[in-house]
Formats: structure tokens, sequence, C-alpha cells
């Protein structure tokens, strides 16, 4: 990273773009090609107004067209593609972003000098850009797939005649296709291989050339690459298992010349603190999407109570790429509660661009056109304020705790609750959402000593709600009451002169 880049914040808010989709939006909307390049200010603009500090570009490498050949061959990906763009055409099939035929950034979008003129454009903005790395696969087109076979994990004759849908042919060699254990071979990719010392050092060399572009990664499928992961897969094909992970040395060696660069890993199967270890930044939080999508609040509860420093490496979201849209997945008012507890939480939070706007179509990554949506103005202005409440630097560089929440007899509504709060030197604030369809009443309290012996004003950032309540209240129990999915997300200002005290360390 540049002497003169600062480093992301501790609790960054990412925005991801698919860049493909978002350029051919820009483009239709002013009658002109437009490249990274061309992005009218405004749409900087708009998108630090909103106060994220980080933007994804999704999908700025070369694709490639073997693997465009052989998506437009694939029926179940046809179908796909249609029920999400009915009027279809094969150019709006453009491959997808996780079959890369060469880290360089595609000329479609602007090339190397475009995705400079973004970074700079994002600079001034004070956002910092975070770009993909595919650690699994390649597509079976590009350079290191014929000239260095020794990277790749190989097959022979016979693998080809009895599953010809894992294996493929390159060249005068049979390569596998690329995998994740638990699903059928991807058809487009050729699988790496994590155990070679030669593969390792071109990785590093490529990630070292990433990091002179952007400001982090984030890594498709990390898990997969992991030692234990990959010789489940792979055993007996790839060698002996080296002594050291393929992550911590890819990772320590590219951050020995770029100390602040970031690594993101896309992480399932319960291994996002294993990854952690092994030198990433942030791991995506799987585990509480499924709980909002599927579960209740002492469920969420129970998540929020795991250990801090994993909790603060974590990524919150409601929607990505990979998953549908958030609201297309969860009622209306659910969608809201579910973002002010994602949004609100401590480490990374992730917003997925059309998700402020109500989109509901989940696009396939290959496609470079999505269907028109009329956006939802309601949900826009919610966004918008949600936002713009959590826009307070303590949510970015202050502490984070988990609140507690109570009940009495005969009202057991409060384990409807969700509490939580967060506090620097400067500022105090408290969090209530009830992650439920009925009413729901009980104490709240934050686990802060200096809150007593104070008078308090509570102002609500998303109602605009003002209370004035003491500081034993709300340090042994403030008594609340939320309508089905309802949030506070309180400012507590003291009206006391005293300094406050600092979170601990």
């Amino acid at each position: 990273m540049d002497a003169t880049r600062k480093p992301l914040v501790e609790h960054p808010f990412i925005y991801e773009i698919d860049t493909w989709v978002w350029l051919d939006e820009l483009a239709r909307r002013r009658g002109e090609d437009i490249g990274l390049a061309g992005v009218p200010d405004e749409e900087w603009d708009a998108i630090a107004a909103l106060g994220f500090d980080a933007v994804w570009l999704m999908g700025v490498w070369e694709r490639s067209p073997a693997g465009i050949a052989i998506a437009l061959q694939n029926q179940g990906l046809m179908e796909s593609f249609r029920s999400a763009l009915p009027d279809l055409t094969a150019a709006d099939v453009v491959g997808s972003p996780y079959c890369i035929r060469d880290y360089s950034v595609a000329a479609h979008l602007g090339g190397r000098e475009g995705l400079e003129s973004a970074r700079e454009a994002l600079d001034r903005r004070g956002l910092h850009l975070i770009l993909d790395f595919v650690p699994n696969h390649v597509a079976p087109d590009h350079t290191w797939a014929s000239a260095h076979p020794e990277y790749f994990v190989g097959g022979s004759e016979d693998d080809l005649e009895r599953d010809p849908a894992s294996f493929v042919r390159v060249g005068d060699r049979v390569l596998a296709n690329g995998r994740d254990p638990y699903f059928p071979a991807w058809p487009d990719v050729v699988q790496l291989n994590a155990f070679s010392a030669n593969l390792r050092g071109a990785v590093i060399e490529t990630l070292g050339r990433i990091a002179d572009q952007c400001d982090g990664v984030r890594c498709d499928m990390a898990m997969l690459m992991m030692n234990d992961v990959f010789e489940g897969t792979w055993s007996g094909r790839v060698g002996e298992r080296p002594a050291d992970d393929y992550w911590p040395t890819v990772i320590r060696a590219v951050q020995s010349r770029h100390a602040d660069f970031v690594f993101i890993a896309e992480a399932y199967w319960d291994l996002e603190y294993a990854l952690q270890q092994q030198g990433f930044s942030y791991c995506y939080d799987k585990r509480l999407y499924d709980r909002l999508v599927h579960e209740g609040a002492d469920s969420v509860d129970g998540h929020l109570h795991a250990d801090l420093g994993y909790q603060d490496r974590l990524v919150r979201f409601i929607e990505n790429h990979d998953e549908p849209r958030a609201a297309a997945t969860f009622p209306a008012a659910k969608a809201r509660a579910a973002a002010v507890v994602t949004l609100g939480q401590t480490g990374a939070r992730l917003v997925h661009e059309g998700q402020l706007d109500g989109r509901r179509v989940q696009l396939p990554v290959f496609l470079s056109r999505r269907p028109d949506e009329e956006p939802d103005v309601e949900l826009r202005a919610f966004y918008e304020q949600l936002l713009g409440a959590l826009g307070d630097a303590v949510f970015r560089t202050g502490a984070w705790q988990l609140g507690e929440r109570s009940g009495w007899d005969g009202n057991d509504t409060w384990q409807n609750l969700v509490v939580w709060g967060w506090r620097s030197d400067q500022a105090r604030k408290l969090a209530v959402v009830n992650l439920s369809a009925t009413r729901a009443e009980g104490h709240v309290s934050l686990p802060w000593d200096d809150l007593r012996g104070r008078d308090w004003r509570l102002v609500d950032g998303l109602g605009g709600a003002v209370y004035e309540r003491t500081g034993d209240d709300l340090r042994d129990g403030l008594y609340v009451a939320l309508d089905p999915w309802e949030s506070n997300l309180f400012d507590l200002i003291s009206l006391d002169l005293a300094p406050l005290d600092p979170p601990e360390d």
C-alpha cells in the first residue's frame, strides 16, 4: 500500500458492486460506452455520501472465452440465465468473474488505466478499493494451464474417460476441473494444486501485482486451499502435504511488502476462526445470515456471545452476489430488522449494490445486464436513515459490546429482543431490535458502570424519538417495548459535563 494511504478502519462498511452490470447501466443511462475511468463523479459521490469505507469492485479481471463457450452449451446455466433475464441474448453472457483467464483488468471495463482512475476517484473520497482473488482455480485458457501444468491437479486418460464431468483435456494433458468436495465439479475451470510450492510462488507474485492496484482482496471459497480441506478433497493426486499451510505462506509474503493489505475470506463450514488464525483480516459470517433467515432472536443473541476478538474479524451481511436478494428472502419489515442487526455489529459490514433499492432478482454473475426493477423508495429512505445513523465514527473505531435482556413472570417476549452497544471516549450508543412478528417488551442493559450517576438523553436515530432516562436504568434494566420487527438505535447523550470513561482495550 502507498505510504500516503491510511489503513482501512477497524470496522469498515463495504459496498459490493457487480462492476460489469453497473457500468452497463451507467452506459445505457448516458447513451455512451463507459469504462471505469468514465464513471461520473456524482456516482462516486453518492457512494461516499452513504458512509461506506471501501468499495468491492467485483469482477474486474479478464474473463475466459473458453468459459463463455462452456456456459452457452450448459443447459442448466442457460435456464438460470433466462429465469433472471427473460430477454437474454448470447451477448449478455460475458463469462464468470470466477473463471479468470488473466489477472488483468478487462479491456471492456477500461483496463488497468481505468482501474487506476477509479482508485484515484475513490481515494479522493476516502474510500478503499477491494478486488477479487480466486485461489482454487483458473480458466482452462489461463496461460498457467498450458505453460505450468505442475501448478494443477492432474488426471489421466482413464479419469477423463470414466468421469468427463470432472476432468478436461488442456493441450496434451488431462487436468481436474475445479471443485468443492460437496458438489459436482465446475465445468469451466481447472483445479490448482495448493500443495505445489511452485504454484504458491506464482500466487504470491500475482497477489503482489494485485496489491499494487488495490487495498485488499476478497478471496473466493478460501477454505478450499487449507491443508486439511485440500488433502481431504484431493488426497492421492497432489503429492506430499507441505508442513506449512497455504494461506499463512501466501499472506505473510504479500504483507511483507504491503503491510496493510486486507485479506477477506469467503468462508463456510465453521472454518472462519481457523482462517482468521491463518492470517485473514475478515471472514464471512454466514452463520449469522442463516440464523436471521431461519431462526430467531435467541439464536442470534447466542451467536453474538462469541469471543469478541473473533467477532471483530467477521463480515456481516444479509445479501451478496452468492445469496438471494434480501428483498426476496425476508418479509419487508423483517428485512429492515435484519439490516439493523447486521450493519450494527462489530466487524466488517457488507452491502450489495441494489440492496438499498429492494432489488429482488439474484443475477447470475455470468451476465452483463440485469432486468429493470422498480426501486423501493421507502426501503431506500430507510437505508439512508440507517446508514446516516451509523455514520458516527464510534461504529468504525469504537468498542462493541453485547447487552443484556430480561423480563418478568408472565412475559417471555423479551426473548425476542437483541441488544448491543458501542462506545468511545466521545460517544455511547444503544441498539435494540425486536426480531419477531409480535410485540416485545422487556428490560435491556449495557454493562458500562460509567452510565450510573448521570442523566441521559436517548435520541433514536431511526425513529427520532427522544427520552430522558437515568444511568442506573441503562445499567440495571431499561424498560423497552417494540412493535413487530421494530428497532431503536439510540445516541446516549450525557446531561452531565463530566468526561466519559474510555472503553477498555
